[in-house]
C-alpha cells in the first residue's frame, strides 16, 4: 500500500511510539490526525484532545479527523497506560484504569475507524500497538499483560471480520522501548540493563524502530491478522536456556 496521499488517524500520537509513527507517516506523504489527551508537537495535520476510553469523545474525534482530511485510510492505535501492582494488592479501580484505555480504548477507536473505512469503500489498514507483555508472564503487570493479550486477539478477530471490506488489521508487539510510558521501569534496580542484555540485538528499543514495524504492516498488502514482535528479540530470551548453564 502506498502511504503517499493516505489519510491516517493515530491515537496516542503526542509522544512515544505514536509520535514516531506520526513523523514517519508524514515523511511518507500521509496526512495525519492525532487523538491524544496531551497536545502533540505540531507535526500532524490535525490534533484532537480525546480520552480514548470515552465513547462519545472517540466517535467525535475520529469523525473530526475523517472530515478534516477527507477520509480515513489508515489507523494506528497507540494510546496506552501501564502500572505496577501485584494481583493481591491491585484495586478494581486500578484494573479498570488500565483495561479501559488499553482494551476498551483500542476497541472503540478500531470500531470507529473501521466504520468510516467501510463507509468510504476504499478498504484500509489498521495497526494496534500491543506488547510482548501480551504473551509473556510478568509479575506486577497483570492488568497490563491481560490488556495487551486481549488487544492482540482483538486485532485477529477484526482482521477476520473486516477482510471482506478490504481492511487489513494487524498488531505490533514492542518489547521494552524508551518511551515516556517506560520511564517508571527505569527506577527499578537493574531492569533497564537486563532488558537490553537479554534482547537478541543487545539493546532497548527506540520509538522510531517500532514505528518502522508499524509502517511496514500498513504497507504490507497481503498481511492481516498477525501479531509481529518488534522487540529486538527480547521475547526470545528463556530462563531455562541450557546454553546459559554452559556460560554461553
Amino acid at each position: 500500500m502506498d502511504l503517499d496521499g493516505a489519510r491516517a488517524v493515530v491515537t496516542g500520537g503526542a509522544s512515544g511510539i505514536g509520535a514516531a509513527v506520526v513523523s514517519q507517516l508524514r515523511r511518507a506523504g500521509a496526512s495525519v490526525g492525532v487523538l491524544d489527551l496531551a497536545a502533540p508537537a505540531p507535526t500532524q495535520d490535525l490534533a484532537v484532545l480525546c480520552d480514548v476510553a470515552d465513547e462519545a469523545q472517540v466517535v467525535a474525534g475520529v469523525r473530526a479527523v475523517h472530515d478534516a482530511l477527507g477520509g480515513v485510510d489508515l489507523a494506528v492505535l497507540s494510546a496506552g497506560v501501564g502500572g505496577f501492582s501485584s494481583l493481591l494488592d491491585m484495586s478494581a479501580d486500578e484494573w479498570d484504569r488500565v483495561l479501559s484505555v488499553n482494551l476498551r480504548g483500542a476497541f472503540l477507536c478500531l470500531r470507529e475507524a473501521a466504520r468510516l473505512m467501510v463507509e468510504g469503500g476504499r478498504g484500509g489498514a489498521i495497526v494496534v500497538v500491543g506488547s510482548v507483555s501480551g504473551f509473556l508472564v510478568e509479575r506486577l503487570m497483570g492488568h497490563y499483560s491481560v490488556s495487551k493479550a486481549a488487544v492482540h486477539h482483538l486485532a485477529r478477530v477484526a482482521a477476520r471480520e473486516l477482510g471482506p471490506f478490504g481492511i487489513r488489521v494487524n498488531a505490533v508487539a514492542p518489547g521494552v522501548t524508551d518511551t515516556p510510558l517506560a520511564q517508571q521501569a527505569k527506577l527499578l534496580p537493574g531492569y533497564w540493563e537486563r532488558a537490553g542484555e537479554r534482547a537478541a540485538l543487545g539493546a532497548v528499543g527506540s520509538p522510531d524502530a517500532v514505528a518502522e514495524a508499524v509502517l511496514a504492516l500498513l504497507r504490507a498488502e497481503w498481511v492481516t491478522g498477525q501479531v509481529v514482535a518488534a522487540d529486538g528479540g527480547v521475547s526470545l530470551w528463556s530462563p531455562i536456556d541450557p546454553a546459559e548453564a554452559l556460560g554461553r
